[in-house]
């Protein structure tokens, strides 16, 4: 299939953890650099942070060192454990290519962190 689908969202105390999960093809894995967007509420889509096929990876400045990305079976999955969440980190969060082209957008998961 090629489409992307999200997984894992929900809601989360500020200092809470989160592991989300992003399935699609093996072609779209072995394709394309795959990484995490999030856009909240009145903003952007902005990016989070890639895996890259040699498994090393990239975050944005606010997520490193909080946020972790794995591929867990290395073909058709990859996720995104997050830690130490901040109310700011209240978004919908989507998988997708890192470089043009991009692929269809999938529907993306909630996360919401809040008291």
């Amino acid at each position: 299939q090629d489409q992307l689908v999200e997984s894992g969202g929900g809601l989360v105390q500020p200092g809470g953890s989160l592991r989300l999960s992003c399935a699609a093809s093996e072609r779209i894995f072995s394709a394309n650099t795959m990484g995490w967007y999030r856009q909240a509420p009145g903003k952007l889509r902005e990016f989070v942070g890639t895996i890259r096929s040699d498994g090393s990876t990239n975050y944005a400045h606010a997520v490193k060192g909080r946020f972790t990305i794995s591929r867990p079976n290395g073909k058709n999955t990859m996720s995104l454990q997050m830690s130490s969440l901040k109310p700011e980190g209240t978004a919908v969060y989507y998988c997708n290519n890192i470089s043009a082209p991009l692929l269809p957008w999938g529907q993306g998961t909630q996360v919401t962190v809040s008291s």
